[in-house]
């Protein structure tokens, strides 16, 4: 009997993957819904024996990224709206990639097409580098005779999905570089400049202001404090790697995270968006919709909201409308409950949650921008209080003595 790979979701919202005996893909999708596990992927395993290369089996574990798979499908699209069939489409691909890797990732794809699989199949036997969504996406295309744009539609929502990161990395970069800024100023202004002053205070037996005594303590335990601090990070480090592997720990955490009023309003925001535009997209492109949503799921970070969106494709297997097993989650804003019923009502289903996920974005860019720019000045005003606190601890004595000597 054929032995199948999985990858699939518990009711509890984590990945699990395997190995199980079937005589088909049908029976084994139905194996693991008996074990009331959700499958992601179902693909013939293969022994070693079967392998192209151990180096092409080593580079099948890595994900490709977004940025690449964006590159791909736009090229790949184009090549078919050119009249190209996809096995020559592929050929062309892999001729115009730079990347070694990839390259061969690709001809190895054209090789499983040429011998008769369709192209979703062959990327099938690829899962580990080819997302799931892109794969289901093409499964609906062949399907229905599109290719071409469901290609155009994938690479349209990887490159948005990408952005959308992009804009998250690069607001966090600017507050940690203030960060480490400020941290090397008070690090050098204690070390260095602070220590020569207290020379010259020493050598006069002036009594030193409260402020100077203060920096002066400071500055002497400099060094062990940072010592101290740096050990206390890297064993609270370890410490929380070592939880974070376990489910409960992870959950009562990010849970913890999303009750916090800004950072949980952010990673809710950013979920929803995602999950709403990866719907979009599949159901635009015929997935059905159970399959669209367990494919969202998967990209849904949090493990607790991620619990709560399988239990709402649950719901909506039992024959609950999408919009009311959504609302069930608590996650969802009510405007875009209302807009999901509204989609659901006229048949607009797609376009609704493409406006959803547009609505959701241009929230988290607004929050952004006036995060961003509430940090400046607060940042500023931090940085400005903690050198006035030098200024004055080093000028205090100065201002005392000059009194003295008058």
């Amino acid at each position: 009997m054929p032995i199948y790979s999985y990858h699939a979701l518990t009711q509890a919202g984590q990945k699990q993957k395997g190995r199980l005996n079937a005589g088909n893909e049908k029976s084994a999708r139905q194996q693991l819904r008996d074990q009331a596990l959700i499958p992601l992927r179902i693909i013939p395993y293969h022994t070693s024996s079967h392998l192209l290369s151990t180096w092409l089996q080593h580079f099948k574990k890595r994900k490709l990224s977004a940025k690449t798979i964006a590159l791909i499908t736009r090229q790949l699209s184009a090549l078919l709206s050119a009249g190209l069939t996809v096995t020559e489409g592929l050929t062309t691909l892999a001729d115009n990639l730079r990347e070694p890797a990839v390259k061969q990732l690709i001809q190895a794809v054209r090789n499983k097409v040429t011998t008769g699989y369709s192209l979703a199949a062959s990327l099938r036997e690829y899962s580990e580098s080819f997302p799931a969504l892109m794969i289901e996406t093409i499964a609906a295309g062949e399907k229905s005779g599109q290719l071409n744009q469901v290609m155009s539609r994938i690479a349209d929502y990887t490159e948005k999905m990408w952005h959308t990161q992009q804009k998250l990395q690069t607001a966090c970069i600017y507050p940690a570089a203030m960060m480490i800024v400020a941290g090397c100023i008070i690090f050098f202004l204690l070390e260095y400049i602070v220590p020569k002053m207290v020379v010259v205070y020493t050598n006069t037996d002036q009594a030193l202001p409260f402020l100077t005594k203060v920096l002066i303590s400071v500055s002497n335990h400099t060094q062990s404090f940072l010592l101290t601090a740096g050990f206390i990070a890297i064993i609270g480090f370890i410490a929380f790697k070592m939880a974070w592997q376990k489910p409960s720990f992870k959950t009562k955490w990010q849970a913890s995270l999303l009750r916090l009023p800004i950072i949980g309003y952010v990673i809710k925001t950013t979920n929803t968006a995602r999950f709403a535009r990866t719907l979009a997209m599949l159901t635009q492109s015929g997935v059905a919709i159970t399959d669209a949503m367990t494919i969202a799921a998967t990209l849904i970070t949090p493990l607790p909201m991620r619990q709560q969106i399988v239990q709402a494709i649950k719901r909506v297997r039992e024959g609950s409308p999408i919009h009311f097993a959504l609302k069930q989650t608590g996650y969802f804003q009510p405007v875009s409950i209302h807009l999901l019923a509204s989609g659901e009502a006229s048949g607009t289903l797609s376009s609704m949650l493409e406006h959803i996920a547009r609505n959701q974005e241009a929230e988290l860019a607004r929050l952004i921008e006036i995060s961003l720019t509430l940090l400046e000045p607060i940042m500023i005003l931090f940085m400005g209080a903690i050198v006035l606190f030098i200024v004055l601890a080093v000028l205090l004595p100065i201002f005392e003595m000059n009194q003295f000597i008058q």
